[in-house]
């Protein structure tokens, strides 16, 4: 709403309050003056002297003293002696006098009769309507007053205001004529001052701004740790060969930087950006000489390079030097492997989903073979999860081989609170002895239906280890799958597990993603309860990152919540985090529910949450993870 009209408004609704309250005060003038004239009737002294008995004499009389709206005398035996005159409720025909009509009535039973009458208020109501009227023109002219001249202040206001926004428009336009400064008087004078310099300015800076788009073009479309071009540029490359018109031919290699995350954990982000870079050099270097090759980051982990006119047969040599690359680069690091490579035919027509169908399929074979490997596929043969049946069988055979060793890493206890627990990471190989992408293993289960039975091997794996090595002491924290917990045959085998060994189940706390929890608290809530009645315990991993987090709280109750690494990235210096964390902290401690700070990898980082009370501390800069063994405890203690 404009500044006119609500200023129109707001001057409306005091006038017509101030209307409202004068009619308020002589409606209760009225009413007083009736009363007044009511209590005079019914103490008047005639009340005590003798009386006609008849009706008519006694109007005759009352008459001279009280006026009558209505007057009616109803005698006890003579009905010839009764009288009625006017009427109870009387037609008033002037309508703002009849706002102020009063009911003036009175019912007297005497010696020979019934009295019922009701008194004129005429004078009384005639005269608050005089009142009223005179208080209505006066107000109101001076609302007319007062709403003529600010309108008349505002046109002037507004011929200014509509020249400065034509004269806005034409600078958008790149037009700096001279400004007409009689437009802005008085109070606009600072207005006409900043547009002048405005013009002024703003021609001298177009260029700059011109050479700065540019700039922010350019870093827009690369990514800053690889130098790759950006996934939007991917997409645009996917859309140009879609086009049946061109005649591009060539090979895609998707290439999956598979160790990201457990360097990013193990490490620290900043060893996961050397990680990608190195890993970008590789394939440079792989494929220079090579004209007109493109490269992509389509995500954080995954690569895209198209080298045109080339065919499939003829790419095994690239394929060749990039493992070598890799194979070199692997030896430099502390990782199982690198990347592994898919690669794949495109030409002009084909269809984008397919040919991501197809990368897809050759990186998920690739990571069946082996450290650094590569697969080639020319076609998906009608099965567009083609890749992934190759992951069944890898998974079965891991579920039947018990194929897992674990890494451990400290939770650093806070606030002089005894040890937390450790975490253990699973970490999957193949038969050949080889480590396959954890990651990609746990979201292949799941996708297979195999989750369950995974989870199952990574909490029997965790019993053999505790029951194995009686110098592991202190608790231990594992990681199984949400949807497996809302599973009533799962829950039921684990519960008859930890019944069997109570000893070790009180060790065991079991890690949940958050995300996968919430989809249904009810059933959440109920596995919790089964644990805590079996003695073991549970982490809520990844707290934050959902919209009905603190419901956790009171609907779940975990006995761990860890933070979401979001929350502790430069947490020292964004007080947004910093102000989740403490709220977060300050509900769980009321729920005695316990707070784990993920992914501290600074000083800076771990000095603020430890001002911040939370219970523990996880990450590169607290302790890296390990292989876990009986010998490294053995040592610890001695």
């Amino acid at each position: 709403m404009s500044i006119s009209k609500t200023f129109h408004l707001i001057l409306l609704i005091i006038f017509a309050s101030l209307s409202l309250i004068n009619f308020k005060s002589e409606l209760d003038i009225t009413s007083t003056e009736a009363n007044q004239l009511l209590s005079q009737y019914r103490q008047d002294p005639l009340w005590q002297k003798p009386l006609p008995v008849d009706g008519h004499s006694l109007y005759q009389q009352l008459h001279q003293q009280y006026p009558f709206y209505f007057f009616q005398y109803i005698h006890n035996q003579d009905g010839a002696l009764n009288h009625t005159q006017g009427q109870i409720n009387p037609v008033i025909a002037d309508t703002i006098q009849g706002l102020f009509t009063q009911d003036i009535s009175d019912i007297k039973t005497l010696t020979e009769g019934r009295l019922q009458i009701r008194l004129s208020d005429a004078e009384i109501s005639n005269r608050a309507k005089t009142n009223f009227i005179s208080y209505l023109s006066s107000i109101w002219s001076l609302y007319l007053i007062i709403a003529i001249v600010f309108s008349l202040l505002m046109a002037r206001f507004n011929r200014a205001i509509k020249y400065s926004s034509d004269y806005l428009n034409t600078l958008a336009e790149l037009k700096f004529d001279a400004l007409a400064q009689s437009k802005f008087k008085g109070e606009l004078k600072p207005l006409g001052r900043a547009l002048d310099r405005c013009r002024s300015q703003l021609n001298d800076k177009f260029d700059a701004i011109l050479k700065s788009n540019e700039k922010l073009n350019r870093e827009a479309y690369q990514d800053p740790v690889t130098l790759f071009s950006t996934r939007s540029k991917f997409t645009e490359k996917l859309d140009y060969l879609s086009k049946v018109e061109k005649s591009d031919f060539g090979v895609m290699a998707t290439i999956k930087a598979t160790e990201l995350t457990h360097i990013n954990q193990s490490q620290g982000r900043v060893a996961g950006d050397s990680y990608l870079a190195g890993v970008a050099t590789c394939i440079r270097e792989s494929l220079i000489g090579i004209k007109k090759v493109e490269y992509f980051r389509i995500s954080s982990a995954d690569f895209a390079v198209f080298i045109p006119n080339i065919m499939l047969k003829d790419a095994l040599p690239l394929l060749k030097e990039i493992k070598l690359k890799f194979d070199q680069f692997q030896q430099t690091i502390d990782a199982e492997a690198v990347a592994y490579v898919g690669l794949v035919p495109y030409q002009s027509g084909t269809e984008a989903l397919s040919l991501i169908y197809l990368g897809d399929a050759a990186v998920s074979i690739a990571q069946t073979k082996g450290p650094n490997s590569y697969h080639i596929q020319e076609k998906l043969n009608n099965d567009e999860l083609f890749g992934d049946e190759h992951w069944k069988p890898a998974i079965e055979e891991i579920i039947k081989r018990k194929a897992l060793k674990f890494d451990a890493q400290d939770i650093l206890p806070c606030r002089g609170a005894e040890k937390v627990y450790r975490e253990l990471l699973a970490r999957f190989y193949s038969s050949e002895g080889k480590f396959l992408p954890t990651a990609t293993v746990i979201a292949m289960a799941e996708r297979h239906g195999l989750s369950i039975e995974l989870d199952k091997v990574i909490i029997l794996s965790c019993f053999r280890l505790l029951l194995n090595n009686t110098l592991l002491k202190g608790s231990f924290g594992i990681n199984i799958s949400a949807s497996s917990i809302t599973q009533p045959h799962f829950v039921a085998w684990i519960k008859d597990l930890f019944v069997k060994q109570p000893q070790i189940a009180s060790r065991i706390i079991l890690e949940i993603n958050e995300a996968g929890m919430q989809s249904n608290l009810s059933l959440s809530h109920k596995f919790v309860r089964e644990m805590h009645g079996v003695g073991a315990r549970v982490s809520v991993e990844r707290f934050g990152t959902g919209f009905t987090s603190f419901k956790f709280f009171k609907e779940v109750r975990p006995d761990f919540i860890k933070l979401d690494a979001s929350y502790t990235q430069g947490i020292n210096i964004n007080d947004n985090n910093l102000f989740f964390v403490k709220m977060f902290v300050d509900v769980a401690r009321k729920q005695s529910v316990k707070v784990i700070a993920t992914s501290v990898e600074r000083q800076e980082e771990k000095l603020t949450l430890e001002k911040l009370l939370v219970d523990g501390m996880q990450g590169f800069y607290i302790a890296k993870p390990k292989l876990i063994s009986a010998q490294d405890e053995q040592t610890s203690a001695t």
